[in-house]
C-alpha cells in the first residue's frame, strides 16, 4: 500500500515529517532512538488494511531536523504527537512505538490522555534510578560531543556493542539519512527524565500492550514491572529476541499481537 508524505509543524514551529498509509482509525507509531520512520514501514504495511498508520520522524531524526538541544524534551515530544494527530484532522489515536517511541507514547498518554485511545510499547526502555540516570546523562553528553566532532557513525560506536542485533541494524540503516547536528541535539533528552519510577505509570489508564525488550537499555524486567502497575496493561505473548535482525523480522514478530489488541479494544468499545 502506497504511503503518503506529510509535512506539519510542531507547537514551537519546528518542521516535522511523517509517512502515512492506509485508511481507518488512526494509529501513530514512533521509532526508537537512532533509526527513523523507515524502521516501522513493514509493520505499518501489515496494519494499513484496517487502520490509518502514521509514522513520524521524531524530531532530531530523519527529515524532522531540530538542532536546538533545548527543544528536545519529553514534554515537547509528546506535544509533537498531538500536533501530528491534529494535522491528520483526528481527535484521538492509538499511540506507541519502539524504545524511545514507546516512551513518547506513555508520556503522551500521561499529559494528553484525551488524545490517546490505547498504547503499544515495543521494547520498553529502562526507567532508571538516580545513579543510573546520571550515568546515562554523562554517556549521552559524550555521544553528542563525539557526533559533533567526528560524525554520527562515530557517536553510535559508543552504544552499538550493547544493543540487540535488530536495534543495531536499524540504527546503521538510518545513518546515511541522519543530520549530525540534529542527532547531537537529540542527545539532550538524556538530561530530561521520562519517569522517575515505574509507579508513575499507574496514572495511565488507557489499554496498554507491552512487548518486553531484551538488552541492558530495554530490560525485560521493566516491562513486567510496568504491566503490574498499569491499570489496563498487559504483556504481549512475544518479546524482543536476538533472532530478530531486520525491520521485516520485527514486523513479523509483533504485528499479529498488535492486530489482536487493536481489534479487541475496538470490539470492547463498540459494546460499551
Amino acid at each position: 500500500m502506497q504511503d503518503r508524505a506529510l509535512a506539519y509543524a510542531g507547537s514551537d514551529g519546528c518542521a516535522l515529517y511523517a509517512s502515512v498509509q492506509g485508511e481507518g482509525p488512526l494509529v501513530v507509531l514512533l521509532h526508537g532512538g537512532g533509526p527513523d520512520h523507515r524502521s516501522l514501514l513493514p509493520l505499518a504495511a501489515r496494519l494499513a488494511d484496517e487502520y490509518t498508520v502514521a509514522l513520524p520522524d521524531v524530531r532530531g531524526y530523519g527529515r524532522s531536523r531540530c538542532a536546538d538541544p533545548a527543544r528536545h524534551t519529553w514534554d515537547q515530544y509528546a506535544t509533537d504527537v498531538v500536533s501530528l494527530i491534529d494535522a491528520l484532522q483526528s481527535d484521538i489515536a492509538v499511540v506507541g512505538g519502539t524504545g524511545l517511541g514507546g516512551t513518547i507514547g506513555l508520556r503522551t498518554a500521561l499529559s494528553h490522555p484525551e488524545r490517546v485511545r490505547a498504547l503499544i510499547v515495543v521494547s520498553m526502555e529502562e526507567i532508571e534510578d538516580d545513579q543510573a540516570k546520571a550515568a546515562e546523562t554523562a554517556l549521552m553528553d559524550h555521544f553528542a560531543e563525539v557526533v559533533r566532532a567526528r560524525g554520527v557513525a562515530a557517536g553510535w560506536e559508543l552504544y552499538l556493542p550493547y544493543l540487540q542485533p535488530l536495534i543495531g541494524n536499524l540504527v546503521r540503516e538510518a545513518m546515511p539519512r541522519a543530520d549530525a547536528a540534529s542527532v547531537a541535539a537529540a542527545a539532550a533528552i538524556g538530561r530530561d527524565r521520562s519517569f522517575r519510577e515505574v509507579a508513575e505509570l499507574a496514572s495511565i489508564t488507557r489499554p496498554t500492550l507491552i512487548f518486553a525488550g531484551g538488552d541492558v537499555r530495554h530490560p525485560a524486567r521493566t516491562s513486567t514491572l510496568a504491566v503490574n502497575v498499569l491499570p489496563n496493561g498487559r504483556l504481549a505473548p512475544v518479546g524482543m529476541s536476538v533472532d530478530l535482525q531486520t525491520a521485516e523480522d520485527l514486523a513479523n514478530a509483533v504485528a499479529p499481537a498488535i492486530r489482536d489488541f487493536l481489534r479487541e479494544y475496538q470490539a470492547r468499545g463498540q459494546r460499551a
